[in-house]
């Protein structure tokens, strides 16, 4: 027994042996030399890296930070960008903060900045589209805005401007060395801008964008500063409340795993660096967005030109040099482009086709512009480019009646069977797009070139020659293609005329 618990002594003795002369020779194969992180360092795809890094000097540092006070709502994933609920028409805290080092920017100590804020659109496709979206809620709610500044809570904001023709934007001088805080308030929801279907639609995503500007030599507010803009969606009274509370509870129901892949919801949201509007400071201080005068003229020249053209197509002299003004050539330059777009009523769209030639322009297919523009103007910009008119609901045909004299000559010759006088009556068609008598005087006045005020009325020959007011009634029983000649009267108080349809 004593032998055999020496033999286990030996065993285990020289297995232990053993043991450290393997973790010895480990040590000896693989020295500390081998581990050295400046050896590892030194590889090149570290040099690569590192030198690709920029110094902490080199850093970009924003002069400014903008601060929303409102919770930032918790079902947004870790990589995405935040997303805050408003209330429509609340007014909420934009803090402005001076985010600048010491020395930075010395220019501005002391002076006054100016900020635009916008409330835009965060989907592309809107953005495309903004000034027709905009001009549709514009019609909708008239009188309102998209965007207000709550001036009686705002503090440290001066010479506040808001422009008529761009309602989702307010400006603001504010001195960065002074505490400022401007409070907004968003009128539009997000589901205005949502096509309607079955109901419970997702309402579109806006942004809320601050741009800053600080003044230039010649006193202008033109060079920029700093931008930055945030994610939002507005609801219409505590709906942006029930939201975040719904959201809240679905984060709650989640496992800790799933938490992680979703960022906390913060109490305020802050707006993160972005580029500029394109909008210059300039375009939105000159309130009166007008075309050049040369677009300017040729728009007012081209009101009574289509009615002109359609009421007498058989004024040959103009006819002709209005038909090739109404369509669109692919010689057309950019600047002939840009006079058709106002000519055929889409000056909105001059800024957005500011560089399409004629050529350009037709080659966009009808899908292409109820895109760009919409289904109403995208429709009616294709229809007027392929040069598509309107079927007229009436067309009648009116002949100017010679003298008197002549005619009771004529009305003679027609007793006695002797028609072969050789007179040729030649008519004009008119082509009525309403079926009213107020449409009916106007297009007589276009053809037979009488001022409209000086036409008092219109009659139509009856029975026994008697004289019957021209009425919309009247108008709506008109025969399709009917045939008239037209005799002009002086007005009893010798003021105007009479028209005479017989």
């Amino acid at each position: 027994m004593a032998w055999v618990l020496k033999m286990d002594e030996v065993i285990e003795s020289g297995l232990a042996h053993d043991f450290d002369a393997s973790l010895s020779g480990i040590g000896q194969e693989l020295g500390a030399s081998a581990y050295s992180m400046s050896d590892v360092l030194a590889l090149p795809i570290f040099k690569q890296e590192d030198s690709s890094l920029p110094p902490d000097c080199e850093t970009k540092h924003p002069p400014f930070q903008y601060v929303m006070c409102a919770a930032t709502s918790p079902a947004v994933k870790l990589h995405d960008e935040t997303l805050t609920y408003l209330n429509q028409g609340q007014s909420y805290e934009i803090r402005m903060l001076d985010n600048r080092n010491i020395g930075d920017m010395p220019e501005i100590s002391g002076k006054l900045v100016k900020s635009i804020i916008r409330v835009v659109f965060h989907d592309r496709r809107l953005q495309y589209t903004e000034h027709q979206q905009l001009e549709g809620w514009k019609w909708n709610r008239p009188g309102d805005r998209l965007l207000d500044l709550d001036i009686p809570m705002s503090v440290g904001v001066i010479d506040i401007k808001t422009n008529p023709s761009q309602l989702n934007a307010v400006e603001f001088l504010w001195d960065p060395g002074k505490r400022t805080s401007a409070f907004i308030q968003v009128h539009c929801i997000s589901t205005e801008f949502t096509p309607r279907k079955h109901g419970g639609e997702k309402g579109v995503p806006f942004r809320i964008q601050v741009d800053s500007f600080k003044q230039t030599e010649n006193g202008e507010y033109t060079d920029h500063l700093h931008s930055a803009s945030c994610q939002i969606k507005v609801f219409k009274p505590k709906g942006a409340d029930r939201k975040q509370k719904t959201d809240r509870e679905k984060m709650e129901k989640r496992t800790a795993h799933e938490k992680e892949k979703y960022q906390p919801s913060y109490d305020t949201t802050i707006l993160t660096e972005c580029s500029p509007w394109p909008d210059t400071p300039t375009a939105f201080v000159n309130n009166s967005p007008t075309p050049t005068p040369t677009f300017t003229s040729a728009q007012h020249s081209t009101y009574s030109v289509p009615d002109s053209n359609s009421s007498s197509p058989n004024h040959q002299g103009d006819g002709t040099s209005q038909g090739s003004g109404d369509q669109l050539h692919p010689s057309a330059t950019i600047q002939e482009t840009q006079q058709w777009l106002l000519k055929h009523r889409f000056s909105t769209y001059t800024r957005l086709f500011s560089n399409f030639s004629g050529a350009d322009l037709l080659k966009l297919t009808r899908e292409d512009l109820v895109q760009i523009c919409g289904p109403a103007d995208g429709i009616r910009l294709y229809n007027a480019l392929k040069s598509r008119s309107v079927r007229p609901r009436l067309t009648i045909y009116v002949c100017q009646e010679p003298l008197r004299s002549i005619q009771l000559e004529r009305q003679q010759d027609a007793t006695n069977g002797d028609d072969n006088n050789g007179a040729i009556y030649v008519y004009h068609a008119i082509y009525l797009e309403e079926m009213a008598a107020s449409e009916v005087t106007r297009k007589l006045a276009l053809v037979f070139n009488i001022p409209l005020h000086q036409i008092n009325q219109v009659y139509r020959q009856g029975p026994t020659g008697i004289h019957i007011l021209v009425s919309d009634q009247m108008v709506q029983n008109f025969q399709d293609e009917s045939c008239f000649l037209v005799t002009t009267i002086k007005a009893e108080n010798g003021e105007g005329f009479h028209i005479i349809l017989k």
